[in-house]
């Protein structure tokens, strides 16, 4: 069967670093970027005689981040040891939860082209991060360094079913989720750093079947981009190795990035090859009901939510909305702005072309704007009443985020002002007709071509601070249109 008449089946398992200034058991700094081995203490170092103290919030943003998935919390959950033995895990075990967790069973909706489709969530549980290792293929001997930074930073793990059926799902859902997270301020989203990654478990079956086939775990995906690749090998890959009569063997993959392959990298442990049992340093994790409500009380209005409410209270357009509820600073910040435009599409149009160039160009955080958003509004306000035009706008715009001024000392002291005088601009119309009766008599021919070029003309008279609608009413209603 070719790869058509095969059904992909996915689930994944996203690794979200908490936004905690210390680490998961000990107070070492989480801060990225530290020289090799700096942040880290016996306890992160897995010496002898140290014991682990749980970092309070730790549990506050598991605690919120299962309220927001709709997940039930659990009052108590249990610490595990997941013994494995990497050079970068320096105890020889991993603080984990592994089955009693803090949260399970929530759900994530998100947008696929036959609608929307609800993405169940098995389990939240919290773990500490291992350590990195350096392979510098430069030094003698092919030697490989290991950083212990990471060694104990907080990690929640989202685990979903295998509820997705394509690539293209798995992309939408680790965006949506990670909006969320962003969202709720318990992580900065960031791939690149590794704060945000994820594990695919990928199978394929006949479609039609209810039977899942072996699945393939695919390790550390960092990007959205790669997310998509590997799993679309991965599905082809598993279709040739059946289809050649082979069997899929249940194993650990790599995504190769330079080859676009997918590679083995080890057979895949069952749960019993880790020897779990409870971690015997640590106490059964409570949640109390006090707990669980301060931080119900703290829950943001989420992307989703949010977005259908700018559609709906702003009736801006569905690209428009997701695009300004992307990031919650933005949100917030368009929301403020509203409250003084005229025109919230409008308002959207200046946020999604100039106000995001200006951003990306001067570089400026929205925390560090020097203009408010009373300032912005005025400024469309000049726009609506034709003050200024959309062009020298921008001019305003430009010299707002460099200054900070208000728009009104701006459009004084540049000579933005456009002019809205009837008498005024009907003279330069008239005079503009008058010079040119041989372009005027071709218009009235038919050749309607030549009307801009009136248009260009009082313009250019006026140097550019006609009032185009003006400008345009005068001219129609002189050529006899």
């Amino acid at each position: 069967m070719p790869l058509s008449d095969f059904q992909t089946v996915i689930g994944l398992e996203v690794h979200a670093q908490l936004l905690t200034q210390s680490k998961i058991f000990c107070g070492c700094s989480t801060a990225f970027g530290a020289e090799p081995n700096h942040h880290t203490c016996p306890v992160c170092l897995g010496m002898p005689g140290v014991l682990p103290v749980l970092n309070a919030r730790v549990v506050e943003y598991a605690v919120r981040t299962g309220l927001a998935l709709g997940c039930t919390v659990k009052p108590t959950s249990v610490w595990s040891r997941k013994n494995y033995f990497y050079p970068d895990l320096p105890k020889g075990y991993q603080i984990t939860q592994y089955d009693q967790p803090i949260c399970e069973w929530g759900e994530l909706v998100i947008d696929t082209p036959s609608g929307e489709k609800t993405v169940r969530v098995r389990r939240i549980h919290l773990e500490e991060d291992a350590g990195k290792s350096v392979h510098d293929a430069s030094a003698s001997a092919g030697q490989s360094l290991v950083d212990l930074n990471r060694a104990g930073v907080p990690l929640m793990e989202i685990v979903s079913e295998p509820d997705l059926r394509d690539a293209d799902e798995a992309v939408e859902y680790l965006k949506a989720l990670r909006d969320v997270l962003v969202y709720l301020g318990v992580n900065d989203g960031n791939l690149e750093e590794g704060s945000f990654r994820c594990d695919a478990n990928v199978s394929v079956m006949p479609k039609g079947s209810t039977t899942y086939g072996q699945r393939c775990e695919l390790k550390n995906l960092n990007s959205f981009r790669f997310l998509k690749q590997a799993i679309e090998y991965e599905a082809a890959r598993q279709v040739d190795v059946l289809e050649s009569g082979g069997k899929v063997d249940q194993e650990t993959r790599l995504w190769d990035v330079n080859k676009g392959i997918t590679r083995s990298m080890r057979s895949k442990e069952d749960a019993h090859d880790y020897r779990y049992f409870p971690e015997p340093d640590l106490q059964p994790l409570l949640v109390s009901d006090a707990l669980r409500d301060s931080q119900a009380k703290v829950l943001p209005e989420l992307p989703r939510a949010k977005r259908t409410r700018f559609m709906g209270e702003y009736g801006l357009p569905a690209y428009d909305a997701r695009i300004l509820t992307a990031e919650r600073p933005l949100a917030d910040f368009f929301e403020a702005c509203a409250a003084h435009a005229p025109d919230a599409k409008k308002l959207s149009n200046l946020f999604l072309g100039e106000f995001s160039r200006l951003l990306k160009d001067e570089g400026t955080p929205l925390s560090a704007l020097r203009f408010t958003p009373t300032q912005l509004g005025e400024l469309l306000a000049t726009v609506e009443k034709g003050t200024v035009s959309a062009n020298a706008a921008k001019d305003v715009l430009g010299e707002m985020f460099r200054t900070g001024r208000a728009p009104a000392d701006v459009i004084a002291e540049k000579g933005l002002a456009q002019v809205s005088d009837v008498g005024a601009v009907e003279a330069v119309v008239d005079d503009i007709l008058a010079k040119n009766a041989g372009e005027v008599e071709k218009y009235k021919a038919g050749k309607k071509s030549v009307y801009g070029f009136f248009v260009g003309q009082v313009m250019k008279a006026m140097k550019g601070k006609g009032n185009p609608g003006l400008v345009n009413e005068l001219l129609k209603k002189k050529l006899g249109d």
